[in-house]
C-alpha cells in the first residue's frame, strides 16, 4: 500500500513538473527598426499566438536597438532573439549564410533559399552549440535586398567609388572585407545610425534594404543628386533564434513550419515597399557592369568561406537557387561554390 502511494506521489510531481514547464513564459526578444509598429513586431505577434498550441507561453520584448536585443538575449534576459541573421551568424552559420554578400540576386532567389533551409530535413544543420550553449533556428524572414544608395548619381562605377566612405554594419566582418577589397573607406555603424551618417554626409555610401527607407529618411540622403543603384549586393533575413531547452518539445520544427507558411506573405511586403520608392531615384547599371561587380562579389564570397565565415553547404545551395532562377548565368557552367 505505502509502496502504490509513493507511486502516486511520484507520478503526480511529475505531473506537476510536465505542467510547470508547459505554463513556464518564454521572453523573446524582437528587432524590429519601428518597433511595436514594425511588420516584424506584427508577424512576432501572430507567432506568439499560434505558438500556444505548440504548448508555449511567449512574451515579446520589443527593441529598436539591436545590439540591446543581442545583449539581453546573452546575458539570460531573453530565451530566444529576433534578429538579423547577420548578426544572428554567430549562433548558426548555416541559416546566416543565406545573407552572404552577392549570394542573393532576386527576391525570387531568396524565397527559395529560405524555403530549403526552413526545410524539415535541414533540422541537424539548424542546430549548433556555441559556447556550451545549445541554439536552434525557429524561423526566417525576409527583410529585404538591399540596394547601394549614394549622395551624388554619378558615382556609379567601382573606379568612381574608391576612397569613398562607406557605412558598414560593423558587427559583420564579411561587409568589410568586401569594402575593403573595393578600396572603399569602411566605416564602421550599427543599424541605428548607418542612414544618419548618409543623410549627414558623415558617409557616401550606404546599402539598405526598402524597408528602411521611409522610416529611416533615405530620401533626404539622395534628394539632391543621389540615386538608388537597382543592383543588390546583399539579402537581409531575419532569424528567430531560440535556446531550445527553454522551449516545448518539437517547438523548433513547429515554428519553423508556420515561418515557411508567412514567406509569401513577407515577399509581397518587401515587393510593395520596394514599389513604394519613387522610379525618379532608381537607376540601372549597365548589363556588363553588373555581371563585373557578381564577379567581384563571388570571389569576395569564396574567400570568407575559405576562412569560415560563410558555410560552404549554404553557398553551394544558394548558387543553385540563383542558377535554377537564372539559368544563362556565366557562374552556373563555373566550379568553386
Amino acid at each position: 500500500m505505502k509502496k502504490g502511494l509513493f507511486v502516486l506521489a511520484g507520478l503526480a510531481f511529475m505531473g506537476m513538473g510536465v505542467t510547470s514547464q508547459v505554463q513556464a513564459k518564454q521572453n523573446v526578444c524582437v528587432f524590429d527598426l519601428l518597433g511595436k509598429a514594425g511588420e516584424t513586431f506584427k508577424v512576432t505577434e501572430e507567432w506568439a499566438v499560434a505558438a500556444k498550441e505548440w504548448k508555449a507561453d511567449i512574451r515579446l520584448i520589443s527593441y529598436q536597438d539591436e545590439a540591446k536585443a543581442q545583449n539581453d538575449f546573452e546575458s539570460g534576459k531573453c530565451d530566444a532573439v529576433y534578429m538579423t541573421s547577420m548578426r544572428a551568424r554567430k549562433y548558426n552559420r548555416f541559416a546566416g549564410s543565406i545573407d552572404a554578400i552577392g549570394g542573393v540576386t532576386s527576391n525570387h532567389v531568396a524565397q527559395k533559399a529560405i524555403s530549403f533551409a526552413l526545410d524539415k530535413r535541414n533540422k541537424r544543420r539548424l542546430l549548433a552549440n556555441v559556447d556550451n550553449q545549445n541554439y536552434e533556428v525557429a524561423g526566417i524572414l525576409q527583410f529585404g535586398l538591399a540596394y547601394v544608395f549614394v549622395h551624388d548619381k554619378n558615382l556609379n562605377t567601382i573606379e568612381k567609388a574608391k576612397g569613398k566612405k562607406f557605412a558598414y554594419l560593423q558587427y559583420d566582418i564579411a561587409q568589410k572585407e568586401i569594402v575593403d577589397s573595393l578600396e572603399m573607406v569602411a566605416i564602421p555603424s550599427e543599424i541605428s545610425d548607418f542612414v544618419k551618417k548618409f543623410n549627414s554626409n558623415q558617409v557616401d555610401v550606404i546599402a539598405s534594404p526598402a524597408y528602411a527607407f521611409k522610416p529611416l529618411e533615405i530620401e533626404r540622403g539622395i534628394a539632391k543628386g543621389g540615386a538608388m543603384f537597382s543592383f543588390p549586393v546583399v539579402n537581409i533575413t531575419g532569424d528567430l533564434i531560440i535556446r531550445p531547452e527553454k522551449f516545448p518539445t518539437n517547438f523548433g520544427l513547429q515554428s519553423r513550419e508556420w515561418f515557411i507558411q508567412q514567406l509569401p506573405r513577407s515577399f509581397a511586403l518587401v515587393k510593395r515597399l520596394e514599389n513604394a520608392i519613387p522610379t525618379k531615384y532608381k537607376l540601372n547599371l549597365p548589363k556588363e557592369d553588373e555581371v563585373r561587380y557578381q564577379k567581384i562579389l563571388r570571389d569576395g564570397r569564396i574567400r570568407l568561406t575559405k576562412q569560415g565565415v560563410y558555410d560552404p553547404i549554404m553557398m553551394s545551395v544558394l548558387k543553385r537557387a540563383r542558377c535554377t532562377v537564372e539559368r544563362t548565368s556565366f557562374e552556373c557552367s563555373l566550379g568553386g561554390e
